[in-house]
């Protein structure tokens, strides 16, 4: 908290108005799941056997500059050299969170591919309660294998935290639930986000619209229990609840992978640039947002654009801190 804090103050000191919070970098797009909901796998085969090698990943988190690094994909796990990239970003002091759905993670646990440190969590996705959680990654027995994993990886002494992706036909009451069970298992904080239509998703007809989302969250987080713990801004949290407006700032979250930095954001795909400058300098950001009339981000909520508006939003005014901070103590949303 104290090195976004600090980061974020920095760069509105200097006067930036769009800069990195954290980079989605994504070294291969091939996973072992095929999830109804993920546009990632639909990639032809040649580019799904290729990766980005160590020092690609190194360049652009250098070139961009953020405070934390997520790697996503595909399945991170299936990097081969994940361990030394994960060495490398931890030795630069990046807050690291690798994404994973934790199916190989016991298994690189016990071969020594990671050691405990303040600087890396594994981010594990968990969609939900057990039958939820295997009707989203189209595969049963996938929720226990990742409790499995969690337990593990917090017996080992590693931070853990989870990563939500909720769908229309969740159920709020027994999500409340599914926040008892992860806090149960030592998880140091959970992530939730409505799902969001890519276009290249085999299952088009589940992704949240806003008003369903408000509906969902409103019902999901209101009184949350004092023993849960979001890894996430309160603010952001009180925007999926409707409570707060933000506009998307798809900047804060850029994502580079095989093709270079995506433009606009880790979600739609309209091009890529060849450096995080000129991604920064050419894009026609106007053009995306909701405010913008753009149809493809007319109901997108998902934290990568709208997370790093609510960070920005803490820190450029009285009124954003004092929220923040009045949620944070007293656990109301």
């Amino acid at each position: 908290m104290w090195t976004v804090a600090s980061y974020v103050l920095g760069q509105r000191l200097r006067g930036r108005t769009r800069y990195p919070l954290v980079l989605m970098l994504e070294p291969l797009f091939r996973c072992n799941l095929a999830c109804a909901g993920c546009g990632k796998i639909q990639y032809p085969a040649q580019i799904l056997k290729k990766h980005l090698t160590v020092e690609q990943c190194l360049a652009a988190v250098e070139e961009c500059g953020a405070p934390m690094v997520s790697i996503p994909g595909g399945e991170p796990l299936m990097y081969p050299d994940i361990s030394r990239l994960v060495k490398e970003l931890v030795a630069r002091k990046k807050y690291v969170y690798l994404c994973t759905n934790a199916i190989l993670l016991k298994e690189k646990l016990e071969a020594g591919w990671f050691t405990p440190s303040k600087y890396l969590s594994f981010s594990i996705h968990m969609d939900g309660p057990r039958d939820a959680h295997d009707e989203a990654v189209c595969r049963d027995g996938v929720y226990d294998v990742a409790v499995a994993a969690i337990r593990e990886a917090v017996r080992r002494g590693f931070r853990v935290t989870t990563n939500s992706t909720l769908f229309d036909g969740t159920d709020a009451p027994r999500m409340r639930d599914f926040f008892d069970d992860m806090m149960e298992l030592g998880v140091e904080g959970m992530m939730v986000s409505p799902g969001y239509s890519y276009t290249k998703a085999p299952d088009q007809e589940h992704f949240l619209r806003r008003q369903r989302s408000f509906e969902l969250f409103r019902t999901m987080l209101e009184r949350p229990k004092p023993r849960w713990k979001f890894n996430q801004s309160p603010l952001f949290l009180r925007f999926l609840m409707g409570k707060q407006d933000f506009e998307c700032t798809p900047w804060g979250n850029p994502t580079y992978n095989l093709f270079g930095w995506q433009r606009p954001c880790y979600l739609l795909q309209e091009g890529y640039a060849a450096t995080f400058k000129e991604l920064i300098d050419d894009t026609a950001w106007e053009r995306y947002g909701r405010r913008s009339g753009n149809d493809k981000c007319r109901d997108c909520m998902v934290h990568c654009g709208h997370e790093p508006s609510a960070v920005d939003y803490t820190f450029s005014s009285w009124r954003g801190f004092r929220d923040t901070v009045v949620a944070a103590v007293t656990g109301r949303l």
